[in-house]
């Protein structure tokens, strides 16, 4: 498909003095369309938008120059055509003009060409009629003396001035389905503005105007409290030992069930009822000049005071740090610093009766083994005494070593003597005076031994002989000894009693002491207001949601 140019077209013409010949000085014939041949053409010195004639050349001498431009149809069928293009139509539409310009005899150069040239006769190529029906009726408004060539296509004409029309009272289908339509929107707005309003009033009712009582409560009834915050820890004693039990020793673990104890027992009507009687709790909250919501009647009762107690007492145990937080809330700074100061002292106090029982417990045991142990050694001690005393000998047992040494002394003297009669009587004519010195010493050692054994005999014999009373001193001694051990045990456990008992001391360290606020700590105005503003909304909300879900039951 080949397009024209838009670029205008001349041709140059050189003047007579120029090197070039005479006749090429001459115009020459520029092919085209045939409307172009008749067209001036145009002086190059000219100004833009002027046509240099034949004069005009002639004026301006031999320096003049023409040419041919484009004529007006050429440059509105460029510009139509450019028009068309950017219609953005559909090859299947450019076909159908192309087939519609051919059964109208028409020659087109392109498929856009096809759609100007239809529509410069007046054809629409795209309207919806049957595209084969060629025959164009014959238009009704063309006044009868005016005479129509066969294939022109008929364009509504003038009304005369003289008659005047007017418009019909029936409504077209689609005049009659706008107005329908126009209705149903104007009855759904009015049914919007309606909903709307009623909801609007619902929502000032239960959510607006709660929230604006709500707020002017908190921003100019509600009395300004005055919190003192404090923070204490409940610490157990240095443990030197390296079991396994140490090594939870220091911790927050080790300490917890203290903490949580302290913290229910400051939670506790005990501690609100202690507070009220030291230092007078309901008795501050009950002046005339705290508002109404936060004031306790006259005649409240110790219930009443206790959930008093709980809202403006709040403490917290921290497991991560072990750390007991307490904020104390009152009308009057200083009051609530000494609250807070109070019943700090009241968990000290609870702190050191936490384990004073089981370490009193754990001494009374240890105390009594150990005087049982010393009475049981005194009453061994005594009668080993006894037994001493009644055999009216300290050592038993050296005395009867002593009569077996003597013994056997004797008779290893009572052998020599033997031994020297039998030398002597082994003489034929022995000396009788020394054999009568010999048998007498034999004699009398005889009779020391048989002395001797006797005694030995009596000290080893009966209930009280010496043997029964060694017997008898050495379990004694053996008695001593156990409870000499006993007691050594005794003494041992109590001292580690004494030890055990105070590691388990506890104690209560305050890391931030109560301060005096000097603003106040609530109402928080904007806070609670907004939360009262979530809340009435969540109410209404789920009312609305249970009433639609009823309403949908019922009508199902």
């Amino acid at each position: 498909m080949t397009m024209k140019p838009k670029a205008k077209k001349f041709r140059i013409r050189r003047s007579a003095s120029s090197a070039a010949p005479p006749e090429a000085a001459t115009p020459r014939a520029v092919p085209g369309p045939p409307s172009a041949a008749s067209t001036p053409q145009m002086d190059p010195s000219a100004p833009q938008g002027t046509n240099a004639g034949p004069e005009q050349s002639q004026a301006s001498g031999n320096k003049v120059m023409a040419g041919m431009v484009s004529s007006r149809r050429e440059t509105n069928m460029d510009t139509d055509l450019d028009a068309i293009r950017k219609e953005g139509l559909t090859g299947r539409q450019l076909r159908m003009a192309r087939r519609l310009a051919q059964k109208h005899g028409l020659s087109p150069t392109s498929d856009f060409d096809a759609v100007r040239l239809l529509r410069t006769k007046g054809i629409d190529p795209f309207q919806h009629a049957n595209m084969l029906e060629l025959v164009v009726p014959k238009n009704e408004a063309q006044p009868a003396g005016v005479p129509t060539a066969p294939g022109t296509v008929q364009l509504p004409q003038t009304i005369p001035a003289g008659k005047t029309t007017l418009p019909s009272t029936e409504l077209s289908p689609a005049e009659r389905r706008a107005r329908e339509i126009r209705e149903i929107q104007r009855d759904i707005g009015r049914r919007r503005r309606r909903r709307l309003g009623l909801l609007l009033g619902r929502l000032s009712f239960f959510v607006f105007a709660p929230t604006i009582v709500a707020g002017y409560y908190y921003y100019s009834v509600a009395t300004p409290m005055y919190s003192s915050k404090s923070e204490f820890l409940v610490l157990k004693a240095d443990s030197a030992s390296g079991a396994v039990g140490g090594l939870f020793s220091g911790t927050q673990f080790a300490t917890s069930q203290d903490s949580i104890a302290v913290q229910s027992y400051l939670e506790s009507k005990e501690a609100m009822l202690r507070l009220d009687d030291e230092i007078g709790f309901a008795t501050h909250f009950k002046q005339e000049w705290i508002d109404p919501i936060q004031r306790l009647n006259p005649e409240a009762s110790n219930e009443e005071a206790y959930k008093t107690y709980g809202r403006n007492v709040k403490i917290g145990y921290d497991p991560t740090e072990g750390v007991v937080r307490m904020e104390v809330t009152a009308a009057d700074p200083d009051v609530a610093a000494a609250f807070s100061r109070q019943l700090i002292s009241y968990a000290q106090e609870r702190v050191n009766n936490l384990s004073q029982q089981k370490r009193r417990d754990q001494m009374a045991d240890a105390e009594a083994t150990l005087s049982d142990a010393e009475a049981k050694r005194r009453e061994a001690q005594q009668q080993l005494v006894i037994l001493q005393q009644q055999g009216s000998v300290l050592d038993p047992e050296g005395v009867i070593a002593s009569l077996r040494s003597q013994i056997s002394t004797f008779e290893l003297q009572l052998q020599e003597k033997l031994l020297e009669l039998a030398a002597l009587q082994d003489n034929s004519r022995p000396n009788r005076a020394k054999v009568a010195g010999v048998e007498g010493d034999i004699a009398r050692l005889e009779a020391v031994i048989a002395q001797l054994n006797s005694k030995m005999l009596d000290a080893s014999a009966g209930e009280n002989s010496l043997a029964n009373l060694r017997v008898q001193i050495q379990m004694a001694q053996a008695d001593l000894a156990t409870r000499d051990l006993i007691l050594q045990s005794a003494l041992q456990q109590v001292d580690t009693t004494r030890m055990e008992a105070n590691r388990q001391v506890r104690y209560l360290t305050t890391s931030v002491a109560p301060v005096a606020s000097e603003e106040p700590s609530y109402p928080r105005k904007f806070e609670n207001t907004v939360l009262a503003f979530l809340i009435f909304s969540g109410i209404y909300l789920m009312c609305s949601l249970t009433a639609s879900i009823l309403r949908e039951q019922v009508s199902s």
